[in-house]
């Protein structure tokens, strides 16, 4: 059977609409680095989609800003995402794994709240979790933003699907028969299958934590403990005297590098993990 002429319209058609859609997310990627490689007088004549000479000086004038500690922001970023997307991906698991694994009364009872939790927005628990971590003596400190990624609804419900298509029962029972024990079967036979959704999750949690401007902002106050993205707030205060759009630039494009290095390393598993997360036997 002959294809279609329309067919290949329709190809063509797609090809392009990817093409114009490809370029629409990248092009202001590419001219943010651009303006970093400008000094703050050539960012005032106007836009240049040509790179400039000034790349290495901006990048020291952001080393060396003892006012602005970026790079310590850096580290704090990379501190609170990386564990909080580690102890988010195990716990979500170990969680759903449980949930899905073990027949108990109030199993659906318990389904229902997790997913309640879901649908709670955190500005309506933002007071009571400052009172909390106030009266604990956790405030202004890294762990508030850490320790509460134990608990995600949305990564709970996504492995939790993920473990309905993809681990057959009769694989854990045979591990209990071969005399291992519940945490080695997780461990050892539940993790590797689900590598793909950590994956995944881990991505997502990574950036979405990196991202996250809210909690930081109501529990950090110390500068040396504050994350990327209350940093670059600080931007819009500063002095206009020393305001230069160039440092300013460079020190938005440093703050998303670590988020594409880890894209990059992880993004094999995403449609893998999305792929058969949504596959049944």
């Amino acid at each position: 059977m002959k294809p279609k002429k329309t067919d290949g319209i329709r190809t063509v058609i797609a090809h392009v609409v990817l093409v114009i859609l490809s370029f629409m997310c990248l092009f202001f990627f590419y001219i943010l680095i651009v303006n970093a490689t400008h000094s703050h007088a050539d960012l005032q004549k106007g836009f240049s989609a040509l790179p400039g000479n000034y790349l290495f000086k901006n990048l020291m004038n952001v080393a060396n800003d003892g006012t602005f500690p970026m790079f310590r922001g850096i580290i704090n970023s990379l501190v609170v995402s990386g564990l909080s997307a580690a102890i988010c991906t195990y716990f979500s698991s170990l969680t759903a794994y449980g949930l899905y694994a073990y027949d108990f009364k109030l199993k659906k009872a318990a389904f229902t709240f997790i997913m309640a939790i879901l649908v709670m927005p955190t500005q309506v628990t933002a007071m009571g979790f400052l009172r909390l971590i106030t009266n604990m003596g956790m405030y202004d400190s890294l762990l508030p933003l850490i320790i509460p990624s134990i608990a995600s609804p949305s990564v709970f419900y996504f492995m939790y699907s993920y473990l309905q298509s993809s681990l057959p029962m009769s694989l854990v029972e045979a591990a209990r028969i071969d005399g291992c024990g519940e945490f080695k079967i997780f461990n050892r036979v539940v993790l590797p299958i689900m590598k793909p959704a950590i994956a995944v999750q881990a991505i997502f949690s990574f950036v979405g934590s990196w991202n996250n401007y809210f909690v930081p902002a109501l529990v950090i106050q110390s500068k040396d403990k504050m994350t990327v993205p209350i940093l670059i707030a600080t931007l819009r205060g500063a002095d206009y005297m020393n305001f230069d759009m160039g440092k300013i630039y460079m020190m938005i494009t440093v703050a998303i590098v670590p988020i594409i290095v880890v894209y990059l390393l992880l993004s094999k598993y995403i449609i893998a993990g999305i792929t058969l997360g949504g596959v049944k036997e």
